[in-house]
């Protein structure tokens, strides 16, 4: 439970700084200005979902050796976020977004959850 504890804190906190630096990259969330409360949101959803795919990596041996499937799992549930909310008009992208071109969707937005859940469970190894 520590550990899971340790790996809630640490995504949130990654979370939230990664979520403000590539705020400003965002024209809009819902029509509305992106705010601090939408920021920590944010950070709160993606911590939960880091430390809940966490727990395949604590506690299934194959997944322990192979912490590396985080960058992909990450990946593909962030690709398939964004690509709902694009769609939807959840947020909209400014011009300064880096494109991902045969996905379409943002960079940052994209590689933030594998990235972080990739660094989050080596460290807490």
């Amino acid at each position: 439970m520590e550990k899971l504890t340790a790996i809630f804190i640490s995504a949130f906190v990654l979370n939230w700084i990664w979520e403000n630096l590539h705020s400003r990259l965002y024209l809009n969330y819902r029509g509305r200005e992106i705010t601090q409360r939408t920021l920590i949101r944010a950070s709160f959803v993606d911590a939960t979902f880091i430390t809940a795919v966490s727990v395949i990596f604590i506690e299934i041996p194959y997944f322990k050796l192979r912490l590396w499937y985080s960058l992909f799992i990450g990946f593909f549930a962030a690709t398939s976020l964004e690509i709902y909310a694009l769609k939807t008009g959840r947020w909209k992208y400014n011009g300064f977004m880096p494109i991902i071109p045969i996905i379409k969707t943002g960079l940052t937005p994209t590689i933030q959850l594998g990235l972080l859940s990739y660094l989050i469970y080596s460290i807490a190894r």
